[in-house]
């Protein structure tokens, strides 16, 4: 799976997705089941994981990428076999 996210992006994901708990949990009352305490927590847990791993499944829906991977940056996670494997064929 190659990253289609840049730092700036999964910087920005992450901040938002903190803060989008933080708000659930202090101010939209998720634990008492509130629905829009439930859906910002979601959306949280959602910015963190795809800023933890660089990737983000709409983008790739919609072929949309932040990444300059084709500049020669670190975006490109797949592994060194899987390149040198792709460079033999």
């Amino acid at each position: 799976m190659k990253a289609n996210e840049s730092s700036i992006d999964r910087t920005i994901r992450a901040i938002l997705g903190v803060l989008l708990i933080i708000l659930a949990f202090t101010m939209l009352k998720v634990t008492d089941g509130e629905i829009l305490g439930i859906i910002a927590a979601a959306v949280g847990a959602v910015f963190l994981l795809t800023a933890l791993v660089g990737f983000c499944p709409a983008y790739k829906l919609i072929g949309f990428s932040t990444c300059k991977c084709c500049c020669g940056s670190s975006c490109n996670t797949e592994t060194s076999t899987d390149s040198a494997n792709s460079n033999a064929a």
